[in-house]
């Protein structure tokens, strides 16, 4: 590697400061925003990808083939004051200050009117290039007691600091949820905490070759503390958001990245599926019989997600086929189904097995990931054998896909597409992408593959249904996921630790700009859970935004709600308080999609500076008032609880228990209760119904209003729509707002109401 140890002729023009560096390498800082600062490091030939799919400033979608990784367009690119010192070059805004030492080159970044930067580059070897290879490196210094979060779906502790990253997508199926690396996803993004004050900045880097990202496992003496982020392949070209909180950082980040997707109702409600459901040869008669055990048992249920089994013939999975000595009528399937009140999602794989009825046609239309050198199209290991990965960046492949889609599904009455296996295990370092007619290398840019597959499924439902909004699902892919729909932590395992780490594996993932997301209930790979360990793994899962129940086990046998008769009571309670908390799970949706709010956060976020809750990992936040601390360890029907310090304290809200905040309280937890505790001075609104989720018949509000310790006034807003609207940014929707004032007396209500539903 090559260190561009100095720039010189720093030019400032059309809003770019541009400095020369070391052999031919270009240096541009431009200010996008008031708070969103990009850093490019161009090499002499140009860039490595010249486009981007991760950024998309305010919902502005890129188109298929890319948008130009130059573009500002959606950016307000506010002006900026440039000044050329004697070794030095100081960018100026009304919130920012970025001083770029020359020789050598560094960055220090400061906000306005402080004396000390909040992030700088190693005062050494900040930035080494290859001149052989595409790989490139990024050295910033650390603060000893600075904290890292982010990256994305990474197993371990949520505190990223002293841990080595490798940024690339596997399957790894059963995965430990404490120590396995990679996972699913290509998330070069981070956020960096001072936990005495609790503010933030982060970084994204726009770059999606093979890569790690170290934040401190490395030491070398030469250079102090630092973290670092290092590339095979790609462009070195990233984002500062100066924050100054978490959630500034957290908001912008989604922001940049295209935003949230604001969800069908129906898709919040409990959902069941199963390897082993579809793969059976009696799958069509299993899942009716499924729909008779949700009567008998009277637990709730929305949707039924065919896993890819509906597609095997001869132990042989081919997309957008059915296997119709299972299924001999798919759409009479889908409308027993839907009947029930449950709606329909279909699993789908981007592979086509060499023997896939369509995959000679596919491989002459050159819809595959392709050989470079040869043209033909790359072969890659898949499910059961040898297939060849389609390519969505050409344009004739996306329209094969969307085709597939209508034909195979949706015509059939299946409601959403969950894209799965998504990871593009392709290796070959010849494999390029079609890009639209502007090849690209695919070890550049894989995890574009899977955000396209799910804005292709996303795009191709709104099409077929115009009048709803579309419920996608995808395993893998870059920052911008969370624009096109829902994510998961993957084929997790049924053990105490899974609960543990799926959490702060879930947190991170919020932190990282995807925030509908959810775990497999139960654990989907492993040994069957025991009565205990299903009802907390229920528990654990029942207030994140996906709750599904997914398994696959060796043995055959299917993780069920009624699968312990012992602890059904205890199942059906877990399922209820979701129910019974869907007003406030749904407008934390809406708030997702209209100002880029995590629905679930992590206490440090909603508390920036509170000691005892800086280091919280086995509690979450569910919005601004409800802290959920569930069960992590086998026999446990306590739990202690490190309760942030706020006015007025805290409310058990099973037991009406008041706890006071700023210590550790340790609340009832028996098997049939998920410990909540309520902000005093909050109001949360609540249901009576439970499933089909039906805004039409959903009719009555409650309002539990928390006002204990002295806490006298408190504003809340309620969301509410027709579950299904795409107008509900433009009036297809109420938002009531209801404040509450209360003394010694008496409390007053009042409430209004905005939009037309």
């Amino acid at each position: 590697m090559k260190v561009l140890d100095r720039a010189e002729n720093a030019g400032f023009a059309d809003g770019v400061l541009r400095l020369a560096c070391a052999y031919g390498w270009t240096m541009a800082i431009q200010v996008l925003e008031a708070d969103i600062v990009r850093v490019t490091l161009r090499r002499p030939e140009g860039y490595r990808l010249d486009r981007t799919w991760c950024i998309a400033p305010g919902g502005l979608e890129p188109p298929l083939e890319g948008r130009d990784r130059d573009s500002r367009a959606g950016f307000a690119c506010p002006g900026a004051e440039v000044s050329i010192g004697d070794g030095t070059v100081t960018l100026t805004t009304p919130a920012l200050r970025l001083v770029v030492r020359t020789d050598p080159l560094c960055l220090s970044w400061y906000r306005a009117g402080d004396d000390a930067p909040f992030a700088a580059d190693r005062r050494a070897e900040a930035y080494t290039v290859s001149r052989r290879t595409p790989a490139f490196a990024h050295h910033m210094a650390r603060h000893p007691e600075h904290r890292h979060y982010g990256v994305g779906d990474k197993a371990g502790g949520l505190d990223r600091t002293g841990r080595r990253f490798r940024l690339e997508a596997v399957d790894p199926m059963g995965f430990d949820a404490e120590t396995s690396d990679p996972l699913y996803k290509v998330m070069p993004t981070y956020l960096t905490v001072d936990p005495a004050t609790g503010s933030a900045f982060g970084i994204l880097y726009d770059a999606l070759g093979p890569s790690e990202i170290d934040f401190g496992c490395t030491i070398d003496n030469y250079f102090g503390p630092f973290r670092s982020y290092r590339a095979e392949d790609g462009d070195l070209d990233y984002y500062m958001i100066a924050g100054p909180s978490v959630a500034d950082v957290v908001s912008r980040l989604s922001w940049l990245t295209g935003g949230q997707a604001l969800p069908p109702k129906w898709s919040l409600g409990f959902g069941l599926t199963s390897m082993s459901l579809a793969d059976a040869p009696d799958a069509d008669a299993r899942i009716a019989a499924l729909i008779e055990d949700f009567r008998r048992t009277e637990i709730p249920c929305d949707s039924f997600h065919f896993g890819s089994g509906y597609t095997i013939r001869e132990g042989r999975r081919y997309v957008f086929t059915w296997n119709r000595d299972k299924f001999p009528d798919p759409t009479a399937t889908i409308a027993r189904l839907h009947d029930a009140g449950l709606r329909a999602v279909a699993n789908v794989k981007p592979c086509l097995l060499d023997d896939h009825p369509q995959h000679h046609a596919a491989a002459a239309a050159g819809l595959f990931v392709r050989d470079g050198q040869t043209g033909v199209p790359v072969p890659s290991q898949f499910w059961d054998g040898v297939g060849g990965h389609l390519d969505f960046t050409n344009p004739q492949g996306a329209d094969w896909w969307c085709a597939g889609m209508r034909e195979a599904l949706l015509d059939h009455g299946m409601d959403s597409l969950w894209n799965d296996n998504n990871e593009y295990g392709v290796w070959d370092e010849d494999a390029v992408c079609d890009g639209a007619g502007r090849p690209f290398p695919l070890s550049a840019g894989r995890p574009v593959q899977a955000l396209l597959m799910t804005k292709l499924s996303h795009d191709r439902q709104a099409a077929h249904r115009p009048d709803e909004r579309p419920y996608v699902v995808t395993r893998a892919g870059p920052p911008g996921l969370g624009r096109y729909g829902q994510t998961w932590t993957g084929d997790n395992r049924t053990d105490w630790k899974t609960l543990r780490f799926n959490l702060q594996q879930g947190l991170s993932l919020g932190l990282s700009g995807a925030f509908n997301v959810g775990h497999d209930v139960g654990g989907f790979a492993g040994p069957s859970p025991d009565p205990e360990l299903l009802v907390r793994f229920t528990q654990f899962c029942s207030l994140w935004p996906r709750f599904v129940m997914n398994s696959w086990k060796d043995t055959g046998v299917v993780t069920l709600p009624w699968m312990h008769p012992e602890v059904l009571d205890e199942m059906r309670s877990s399922m209820a308080l979701r129910y019974r908390l869907m007003p406030v799970l749904y407008t934390l949706m809406w708030r997702a999609a209209a100002f880029d709010e995590p629905p679930v956060r992590p206490l440090f976020y909603q508390f920036p500076g509170d000691r005892l809750v800086a280091d919280c990992a086995d509690a979450f936040m569910l919005g601004p008032d409800l802290l959920v601390a569930p069960v992590l360890e086998p026999g446990a029907r306590n739990r202690k609880v490190a309760l942030p310090d706020i006015a007025g304290g805290w409310v058990d809200f099973h037991t009406g228990a008041l706890l006071r905040g700023g210590e550790v309280a340790e609340v009832p937890a028996p098997l049939d209760r998920l410990p909540v505790l309520v902000r005093c001075g909050s109001a949360l609104p609540v249901s009576r119904q439970m499933a089909p989720l039906d805004p039409a018949t959903d009719r009555w509000r409650g309002l539990r209003v928390y006002l204990e310790g002295g806490v006298e006034s408190w504003r809340t807003t309620l969301y509410e729509d027709n579950g299904t609207t795409v107008d509900w940014a433009d009036g297809g929707s109420c938002r009531i707002t209801v404040e509450v004032q209360a003394d010694r007396r008496e409390i007053v209500l009042s409430a209004s109401a905005e939009g037309d539903y």
